[in-house]
């Protein structure tokens, strides 16, 4: 018979108590991931078609699990694209010149934007099944997700710290050590804090992506999206303070149980020049870092995971490149004609579908009402970042202030606009005040916060005594609330309880009613016009902005 000392039995870290605990948490992770799965896959879309969303509370734990998975999964696809295309953006000059460009304009364009664009081609790709439904409400949710992310990750990678990039050159470092070993690490705190905004960013549009309709494309998920969907057209005030709590239960889950360890985790990462004071862990890291067989597990991964990041994926450099040469001028004007090039087709073509039936009145209201929703994003990022600045500065530079206002923030930025509209029509039909006044702050509610995310991570990533670091941060959230303003017109600029409609004057108001009646050469012009607005206004005021906060602040 074998025996084991104990020292050999410590050595096999056999499970205890903190294990028993993680097992549960897994465990019912797994048991919903299944139950996901089994809800999706293979199911027909006439049986979520025939199928009603209840407003009973009781199918609100499924509804949130459905929602929360969707979020989760367009989250995984959110950082395949940030860690490509923002990569892509800041190492390459050339190529940053035109995918910088697009990314403004891509989270400005408001979701239903997509949707009239996605909804058929997912469908298409699953014929009668719930699986296209579920990709075009995870590929709206990454829309709302991705952007942020990625302008997080670029503005990170741009404003490395020259000494960092000397020691990693230094060390000899291929392409492929020095991304996961100093560019990745070194975005991580930003990157962690906007990923939390992007959640937040995901229940916001929630409503748009599980309850759709695109000319005669319907269809009706079940998830808290739809169930408020359903409740704001019942005029059921009951239904609806279920669904906020049913949010404020699931967020209050997902930070607790892996936003806030990640936050902890990612501490590790500041760039610090002064010795800091260390933070509580949380509960959920403790309980993790107790755990044996998932000490041994996670010491598993972590050791693959840095085998792969230590291999030298690039060929080595036969002779030193002269990092501050000159650009090739020859090479730089057949870059732009190729660039103006594709652009004038584009426009070309864009010109060709949409004068076919409409005509250049249109293309003059649709400039008007943008002018108009310009006006409204030019008001309210001055007032969010009056607000947020500071308030931002405070909570990242305080430990106990981040443990508070942590939760606080994520549930508010992840507050549906669509919930306030009851009391904003009501309002605003008892009183006979204007709504293009009066409906404006339903944008402030979820673009205000990525400002302060951003700020928070500036604050986070550097010590107090390099406060003037956070402009770039600052300027990288000033440029995503923008273009979050913009996509949030089509929602904010919209409003209905019941019976009562509200629309003020705007691009997104425009689209939006394009968008309903299956209007689409209406929808390609606003999008048109829409990009246009934001890539004179992002040329005009946050490039040059962004250029001066980073040649001023990047160390070394």
């Amino acid at each position: 018979m074998t025996t084991y000392s104990p020292s050999a039995l410590a050595g096999r870290r056999l499970p205890n108590r903190w294990d028993g605990v993680a097992s549960l948490l897994v465990m019912g992770l797994l048991v919903g991931l299944i139950e996901v799965g089994r809800s999706t896959i293979a199911t027909p879309i006439s049986l979520i078609q025939n199928t009603p969303i209840h407003l009973d509370p009781a199918y609100l734990p499924f509804y949130a699990l459905r929602s929360t998975a969707r979020m989760f999964a367009a989250l995984f696809f959110s950082f395949t694209f940030t860690f490509t295309y923002a990569t892509l953006a800041a190492k390459s000059r050339r190529a940053g010149m035109i995918l910088i460009p697009i990314l403004d304009i891509l989270q400005s364009v408001p979701i239903l934007g997509f949707l009239t664009f996605t909804v058929t081609f997912f469908m298409a790709l699953f014929p009668g099944q719930v699986m296209g439904a579920e990709l075009a409400s995870i590929f709206v949710i990454f829309t709302s997700q991705a952007w942020n992310m990625a302008f997080s990750f670029y503005q990170s990678l741009t404003t490395l710290p020259a000494d960092l990039t000397e020691a990693a050159r230094s060390f000899r470092l291929s392409p492929w050590q020095k991304f996961w070993r100093l560019d990745v690490p070194f975005a991580m705190p930003g990157l962690i804090w906007n990923t939390m905004l992007s959640m937040s960013g995901g229940w916001f549009f929630v409503v748009a992506s599980e309850a759709v309709t695109v000319g005669n494309t319907t269809f009706t998920l079940p998830g808290i999206g739809s169930y408020v969907a359903v409740a704001l057209q019942k005029q059921d005030l009951k239904a609806i303070f279920y669904a906020i709590l049913a949010m404020l239960v699931v967020i209050l889950l997902y930070d607790q149980l892996l936003f806030r360890p990640l936050v902890a985790w990612s501490g590790k990462f500041r760039f610090e020049t002064t010795a800091g004071l260390a933070a509580p862990e949380p509960w959920m890291l403790k309980i993790l870092r107790r755990t044996r067989v998932f000490q041994e597990i996670s010491e598993f991964i972590g050791n693959a995971m840095g085998v792969v990041f230590r291999l030298r994926l690039a060929l080595p450099a036969r002779r030193q490149q002269d990092e501050n040469r000159t650009p090739s001028r020859v090479l730089d004007g057949i870059w732009y004609v190729v660039i103006a090039a594709v652009a004038a087709y584009c426009a070309w073509q864009i010109v060709h579908y949409v004068s076919s039936t409409l005509h250049w009145r249109d293309l003059g209201t649709a400039v008007l009402m943008g002018a108009c929703t310009m006006l409204r994003v030019i008001v309210l990022m001055a007032i969010a970042a009056l607000i947020w600045v500071p308030a931002g500065v405070w909570i990242g530079l305080s430990a106990r202030a981040t443990r508070i206002a942590q939760p606080i923030a994520q549930f508010l930025a992840a507050f549906p606009a669509n919930l306030l509209f009851p009391p904003f029509v009501l309002v605003i039909v008892h009183y006979h005040i204007s709504p293009d006044i009066w409906l404006t702050p339903l944008m402030l509610i979820g673009t205000q916060w990525y400002v302060l995310f951003n700020v928070i991570a500036g604050a986070a990533a550097f010590p107090g005594d390099m406060i003037p670091g956070i402009l770039p941060y600052f300027i990288t959230g000033a440029i995503t609330a923008s273009g979050g303003a913009w996509n949030a017109s089509i929602v904010a600029e919209v409003a209905s309880w019941g019976n009562d409609r509200l629309a003020a004057h705007g691009l997104g108001a425009y689209i939006a009613q394009a968008t309903n009646t299956g209007d689409t050469p209406r929808v390609v012009l606003g999008v048109a016009v829409m990009s246009g607005f934001v890539i004179v206004f992002n040329r005009i005021l946050w490039r040059p902005l962004y250029a001066y906060a980073t040649r001023r602040t990047t160390l070394g």
